[in-house]
């Protein structure tokens, strides 16, 4: 049985971890609305950019000149960018970020690619993709830490580039949704060839625009950068869903330890009573 010594003891080292978790808690929450609120203002600058893109593609014939659109007649290299936090403590925010990017890895690997390179975003994916036989770029590991759309834009552009020259057959993005707080949902898309459905996915599609320059310039002005918004947009995602992880796992740590320290503080305080009560008895069978 453990004396009063080391249940104090035990009590003052509970106290220290729920100021600790509190504290991350706290930090948590205040990085995930700042996110929450630059998602917030991309939100409706990506709903107009989709309103024109939706207006576009509605020319087949334009979107077939687009060798981002075109995809390639052979599956030799793929290129997955992978993004997690730098730190743990969020839960299973990047054991499941981790298992998606094994998944994508063994599913291109069984569809014929031979060459796979891992674009690592974050240092914990960056680990786990060491650990895989692909090769790696670590040029972008620390972009999560401060997301931006410059280096987002900087990415897309290599990504692209690659992809136009057809050194890179497929782009994908595996990376956490953000539902909710609670919710965090790993999953992998194509980023190239891209996706109309995802690039033109506003309302406005029977807009009367008028176009200049022509339809043709301004489609291989417009998808690129879609396709750089929508990489910025899912970077953001990812550092969203990573701080409502993290918010999430500290609240539920914190919690626990209120709770043990109930109930330390419970068994100390009978514990003491119990010793005053025995030393009051030995005192009077003295006298």
């Amino acid at each position: 049985m453990a004396s009063l010594k080391e249940i104090k003891s035990r009590i003052a080292s509970v106290n220290g971890t729920l100021k600790i978790t509190s504290a991350m808690k706290m930090v948590a929450s205040a990085k995930l609305h700042r996110v929450q609120s630059i998602m917030a203002d991309l939100a409706e600058y990506e709903l107009r950019l989709s309103d024109i893109a939706s207006a576009i593609v509605r020319d087949p014939e334009v979107i077939a000149m687009s060798p981002l659109a075109t995809p390639h007649k052979t599956m030799h290299h793929a290129i997955v960018i992978a993004f997690s936090s730098d730190n743990s403590l969020c839960g299973s925010f990047n054991s499941n970020a981790i298992r998606t990017m094994n998944e994508q890895i063994k599913k291109l690997r069984n569809e014929g690619f031979s060459e796979i390179t891992i674009y690592p975003v974050g240092e914990k994916i960056a680990a786990a993709a060491r650990k895989t036989k692909c090769t790696l770029c670590n040029d972008f590991i620390h972009m999560a830490k401060s997301p931006s759309f410059s280096q987002a834009a900087e990415l897309a552009e290599q990504l692209m580039e690659s992809f136009i020259k057809e050194e890179t057959d497929n782009v994908y993005l595996v990376y956490n949704h953000f539902y909710s707080m609670s919710r965090q949902k790993p999953q992998a898309d194509t980023f190239l060839p891209m996706n109309m459905s995802n690039i033109a996915s506003g309302t406005d599609t029977h807009a009367n625009y008028i176009y200049e320059p022509a339809i043709t310039e301004l489609t291989k002005e417009l998808l690129p950068y879609a396709l750089k918004v929508q990489l910025y947009k899912v970077l953001l995602d990812s550092c969203t869903a990573e701080h409502a992880a993290r918010t999430v796992a500290m609240q539920t740590a914190t919690d626990n330890a209120q709770e043990l320290l109930e109930e330390l503080s419970l068994i100390y305080n009978k514990r003491r009573q119990q010793a005053i009560t025995e030393e009051l008895a030995d005192i009077t069978e003295t006298n």
